[in-house]
């Protein structure tokens, strides 16, 4: 078996915290926009309690892709 000497592809991709970070704020957003569209509310956590948030009131700014730069 042959190991590598450089990271490339996935495993340089989960090396790389920042690349990491802005997957999953994209993938956050795509799932507010999914239950937006199909009126799905979602739940959060807020003050101690859990909040359930109806699909109209989920901002839409949340749901809007990530530019290139964040």
């Amino acid at each position: 078996m042959t190991i590598p000497s450089e990271k490339t592809g996935e495993a340089a991709a989960v090396g790389d915290l920042s690349l990491v970070l802005r997957a999953m704020r994209q993938a956050v957003r795509e799932a507010l926009a999914q239950h937006r569209q199909a009126g799905d509310p979602i739940v959060v956590w807020r003050d101690g309690r859990v909040v359930w948030i109806p699909a109209a009131e989920i901002p839409v700014d949340l749901t809007a892709p990530l530019a290139e730069h964040e």
